[in-house]
């Protein structure tokens, strides 16, 4: 690949992506080989592969030249975080299956420690219709970042923290998928018995959570079909996480910042009104994405700081061949 203004730390991270998606699809096959799960192949999976293949292939292509690098590393990443998704989803169900005992008591606890109160939260915004409104349009922003990141930080040659975004995506995806199977929860409504869906309102991420999960953790669930399974994850948030990644990855784009802050901050608010979540799952989402953005960017810090210790050492066995 050329056409790179820092060649080294962003190639670097383009391979350790690749490896650890690459780990993500090991993981996925033990775990179909081991467990009695098995993924059907069916259009959405092969849509999907195939979409990643040719975002990689093209990106590729256009990464050996130096004037293409731009959508180049745009396309690969779009293409890992499809990836991403073909692997992670499943594994969420995989990792569901443990069936641990449910933890709504103790999340809504905790909640209550904070001072926090759902039922107040739900109350104030089923009462009002524009609320509502807002509250669905933020919560569907979760789409967008798998695109628009990419293409946005691609575009501006920010290569180096699109790679870690990608990275810290991938990482956020594995540490949910084992978290949600050590704390699982079914939601805030059927915990607090309240309507998850009215004439003006259906809290969709819940709906589905709510109709998958116990299908995962009971047996019957075992086919999974990529077009029909759906997020089933209470704790941590994925939607929280996602926003958190979000407004990381596009901060270094100052003209970005207010609509990455509007956008992914709506997300936040909507996201225990529409996906069911207790506020201490919020927390939770933003932390995992938080832990996920430092052990990324400590691993750049990392590489510049052995790249400077060995440069003297190169530039020592250069002169001593000189005058061999």
């Amino acid at each position: 690949m050329v056409g790179l203004g820092e060649p080294d730390e962003p190639l670097r991270l383009y391979f350790l992506n690749w490896g650890l998606l690459g780990g993500a699809a090991l993981l996925l096959g033990i775990c179909l080989a081991v467990s009695r799960f098995s993924l059907e192949i069916e259009y959405d999976l092969v849509h999907v592969v195939a979409m990643a293949a040719g975002f990689a292939a093209v990106g590729h292509y256009f990464s050996l030249h130096r004037w293409l690098a731009r959508p180049a590393f745009a396309l690969i990443s779009m293409a890992q975080l499809d990836l991403l998704f073909v692997c992670g989803t499943p594994l969420t169900y995989i990792a569901a299956s443990a069936a641990l005992p449910l933890q709504d008591a103790t999340l809504s606890y905790w909640d209550q420690c904070l001072g926090l109160d759902w039922n107040a939260y739900y109350n104030f915004s089923i009462t009002r219709p524009l609320v509502l409104q807002y509250a669905c349009f933020f919560y569907a922003m979760i789409v967008w970042p798998c695109m628009g990141v990419p293409i946005l930080l691609g575009l501006t040659r920010n290569f180096i923290r699109l790679q870690q975004f990608t990275m810290a995506c991938t990482l956020t995806v594995l540490a949910t998928a084992i978290i949600s199977a050590l704390l699982p929860a079914i939601g805030t409504y059927q915990q607090y018995g309240l309507s998850a869906e009215t004439a003006a309102f259906k809290a969709t991420g819940y709906l589905i959570q709510l109709d998958r999960l116990p299908l995962a953790r009971d047996g019957t669930l075992r086919v999974l079909n990529l077009s029909q399974i759906g997020g089933i994850i209470t704790f941590p948030s994925f939607h929280a996480a996602v926003a958190m990644l979000a407004m990381w990855g596009l901060w270094c784009l100052w003209w970005m910042r207010p609509l990455a802050l509007i956008t992914m901050g709506g997300m936040l608010i909507a996201t225990p009104l529409l996906g069911g979540h207790y506020f201490v799952d919020v927390i939770a989402g933003v932390l995992v994405a938080a832990v996920a953005i430092v052990v990324v960017t400590r691993l750049g810090t990392l590489s510049a700081i052995m790249q400077v210790a060995r440069r003297p050492v190169t530039q020592g066995l250069e002169a001593a061949n000189a005058t061999a």
